[in-house]
């Protein structure tokens, strides 16, 4: 069986300890009320990541913390099981980074995304060709240029999160400079931006655009995603990505932060009939 994401790991392990916590429990205490089932010490390595937890231990666990919130047991022991489960992503393991692995996972899992990106389209909206573009440019060894064409397929399989029976919910929020990137062949751009246009129509979709003379903001500090997990705020992650790292923040104050910074950058934004104009407008000038 394949191991949950360190991600997902720690954010269970944290949950769980939390819960514990509230009721003034020790780690001894869990042990005792399963019934012998799990000993302190599995019990820790839950809480602390050190070993993927099985859906058969969560709920040992939950009942013997007498968790009787349905939604939120449900959550956590789908949450387990999507972790452990074998994910389309795994056959390309020599190619992707465990960060990486985390994010698609995670993304997997998600019902929402918001995510700002100042200078570049979401990797969830582009096109192959767009993103051929963006991984070749941004490419800074002779390994990852030797694995575009994998990491270009893998790109576009992410997208599937769209498309699924319960399609993702995204929120887009796109600096101008984004709508403006000048490529060699100007068609990759006029397709891309077509595709922007496209995939705003959907209902599940909402794309704003931040215009490049917009007031300073707290947008220019950078770019960045937050998952979301339904109604267990607890369980969100706010995803940074640099050229040569990617950061998961997992704390609650933190992520509180990032989710207040995405409500300004919202307010900022052109509403999505003048972002959509804006699109039409710049991509008819291809």
């Amino acid at each position: 069986m394949v191991s949950a994401p360190t991600v997902r790991r720690r954010q269970l392990g944290r949950t769980l300890r939390a819960m514990r916590e509230q009721l003034g429990l020790k780690q001894e205490d869990v042990a005792a009320a399963s019934g012998g089932r799990l000993n302190g010490a599995k019990i820790s390595r839950i809480e602390t990541a050190k070993t993927a937890a099985s859906a058969g231990d969560v709920a040992v666990i939950l009942d013997a913390l007498k968790v009787t919130d349905d939604a939120l047991r449900a959550s956590l022991l789908k949450l387990t099981r999507e972790g452990a489960r074998r994910g389309w992503w795994q056959s390309y393991r020599s190619v992707l980074s465990p960060e990486y692995e985390d994010l698609i996972s995670l993304e997997s899992e998600a019902e929402q995304i918001s995510t700002w990106q100042p200078a570049v389209i979401p990797g969830l909206l582009q096109t192959g060709e767009y993103a051929r573009q963006i991984i070749t440019a941004t490419a800074m060894s002779a390994a990852v240029e030797e694995r575009v064409d994998a990491l270009v397929e893998v790109r576009l399989a992410r997208q599937s999160v769209l498309t699924r029976e319960t399609p993702l919910t995204l929120w887009a929020i796109i600096g101008e400079a984004a709508l403006r990137t000048r490529c060699k062949d100007e068609r990759i751009m006029h397709d891309q931006l077509g595709r922007l246009l496209s995939l705003a129509a959907r209902p599940t979709i909402t794309i704003q655009v931040l215009p490049s003379a917009s007031a300073p903001h707290v947008g220019q500090m950078g770019s960045w995603s937050i998952l979301s997990y339904g109604a267990h705020a607890d369980l969100s992650v706010a995803y940074v990505e640099s050229l040569t790292s990617a950061l998961y923040v997992e704390d609650r104050t933190a992520v509180a932060m990032y989710q207040d910074a995405g409500e300004q950058l919202r307010a900022a934004a052109l509403s999505t009939g003048q972002s959509t104009d804006m699109i039409r407008e710049i991509r008819d000038q291809k």
